[in-house]
């Protein structure tokens, strides 16, 4: 669970990304196998949609795409 991403440093194009809660019993039964006890993560998205990190906390959420020059948007 614990993979570096290319978050695109190079590119100029969109730097949006979303945050959004997400229940840990919609992830894959391999991801859920990690996180006994925990009920929701926070995913961390592209403008196009793809899931680029999941982390437990919001805050460190919008701190890992502000790391990366990215602007977080909390998306419902």
């Amino acid at each position: 669970m614990n993979s570096e991403y290319d978050f695109g440093k190079d590119r100029e194009e969109e730097r949006i990304v979303y945050v959004r809660s997400v229940a840990v019993s919609d992830l894959p039964p391999e991801v859920q196998a990690q996180l006994p006890g925990t009920e929701k993560l926070y995913a961390v998205h592209s403008a196009d949609g793809e899931r680029l990190a999941l982390v437990r906390d919001r805050n460190l959420a919008f701190v890992l795409a502000r790391q990366n020059d990215l602007t977080p948007v909390t998306a419902h």
